[in-house]
């Protein structure tokens, strides 16, 4: 039986979209959130947290190409690390060991804006709890966000408004190396060359190619709220700072 929960066609109970399983990862995820404050001024701690994410992250994306490669599933079409969060798996791995700035600024937007879907909207359909699939997508789309939090909680990073203007650049340049990827291998990554098979977000945003648009825009709205929390507490300081100085 233990077989089975490696197997490509699963026979067990398939996902069930915010079922018990769900709600329990979602969870986890969150209390681990809520205990990084934890870790602020104890180095050592923090040191095992960067080591034992990072080893995770990759230990777990190595998995996943070995399970395609044993289902010869692993196709240079589908299984080359071009995928945003297949990307940012690598990039949280390096974050956490090196600590790059350029790096978190990548991982604070793209990370916790495209991980946090990939977190409620996992496409499982029959790779329910639990099946080897199932562990992989919450360990490696969970470890990316609390990789940035991390980052933001514990050392201290701040995002700004010329982080954000370096992540839409380098977004956009990086999707026209994939566009050209996808041209000469005749694949599909990141969703640009057409929509998945499997529902998604994609299917409200309207026909190819003008739902990369949609998703440009859309992707722009979820970095700005993720600035706000960073502009109020900026204008709370000033305001703070004002004050003293007035009085």
């Amino acid at each position: 039986m233990i077989g089975g929960y490696f197997a490509w066609n699963y026979t067990g109970e398939p996902f069930q979209l915010f079922g018990p399983a769900h709600l329990a990862a979602l969870a986890v995820i969150g209390i681990l959130a809520l205990l990084l404050p934890q870790l602020r001024g104890r180095p050592t701690a923090q040191r095992r947290f960067r080591y034992g994410l990072a080893a995770l992250l990759l230990v777990n994306e190595a998995s996943w190409h070995l399970w395609h490669w044993v289902h010869g599933q692993w196709t240079v079409q589908t299984m080359l690390p071009l995928h945003l969060c297949s990307v940012l798996i690598f990039g949280s791995a390096i974050l956490l060991v090196t600590q790059h700035f350029g790096i978190f600024e990548f991982a604070y937007f793209m990370g916790i804006g495209g991980a946090l879907q990939a977190l409620l909207t996992p496409d499982l359909t029959i790779h329910g709890f639990p099946h080897f699939r199932f562990w992989q997508t919450y360990i490696s789309h969970g470890g990316i966000v609390l990789t940035a939090l991390y980052m933001v909680i514990v050392v201290g990073y701040r995002p700004t408004w010329r982080s954000l203007l370096r992540v839409m650049v380098g977004m956009n340049l990086y999707m026209a190396f994939v566009g050209m990827v996808n041209w000469l291998l005749g694949s599909n990554y990141m969703f640009i060359a057409r929509k998945p098979e499997t529902p998604s977000l994609l299917d409200v945003l309207g026909p190819w190619p003008w739902y990369i648009l949609s998703l440009e825009a859309l992707g722009l709205a979820i970095c700005l709220l993720l600035m706000l929390p960073f502009v109020w507490a900026r204008r709370e300081a000033a305001g703070a700072f004002s004050q003293r100085a007035t009085r």
